[in-house]
């Protein structure tokens, strides 16, 4: 008697139900925070760079939620902090737009780059004075930002804040670049 292969998908790149399942469950740990979880899985061989159908790794995923020591996790564990998303924002510009200070402090020790931009050329310190991020942008000013970076379409952080009245991200920069 002759053994029977186990069932395959008819495409060899569609996912079965119980690993759909299982990656659901994984990036729902970087959502809510379950360092723990992850830290077992990646401990396991789990790809720490996993990435969604929108593009977000894990970390991305963890940063845009707050969640500092999932973060972590998957930094001690190799998560690429410049992997940007099909958007083209970086878990950077995550918690720039989040306003999530620790969590972009975080970043910028791991090796993120200060003025990494998408496709559209925006930079952490653009999103962080869209939002008047305040503490944000000092930070990421302390770290080398630059506040005369232009966009696509030629727009400064100055300009990107005050288009949305943004007025102490505003003060901020005006004040920084008069410094120069």
């Amino acid at each position: 008697m002759q053994a029977q292969e186990p069932p395959r998908p008819a495409n060899p790149n569609e996912l079965d139900d119980d690993t759909l399942a299982f990656v659901r469950r994984v990036f729902q740990h970087a959502r809510t925070g379950e360092a723990g979880e992850l830290a077992t899985l990646l401990d396991q061989g789990l790809p720490p760079n996993l990435r969604n159908e929108r593009g977000d790794s894990l970390l991305m995923l963890a940063c845009y939620h707050g969640h500092i020591d999932a973060a972590r996790v998957l930094l001690e564990h190799g998560a690429d902090p410049e992997l940007s998303n099909d958007a083209g924002q970086t878990p950077l510009a995550g918690a720039a737009f989040k306003g999530d200070l620790p969590v972009a402090t975080l970043l910028l020790d791991s090796g993120a780059q200060v003025d990494a931009a998408g496709s559209n050329g925006k930079t952490a310190l653009m999103i962080a004075a869209m939002f008047n991020r305040v503490d944000i942008a000092r930070l990421l000013l302390a770290r080398g930002a630059d506040p005369l970076a232009l966009d696509a379409a030629g727009m400064s952080a100055q300009q990107a804040a005050a288009k949305m009245g943004a007025d102490d991200a505003v003060a901020l920069l005006t004040a920084v670049t008069e410094e120069r």
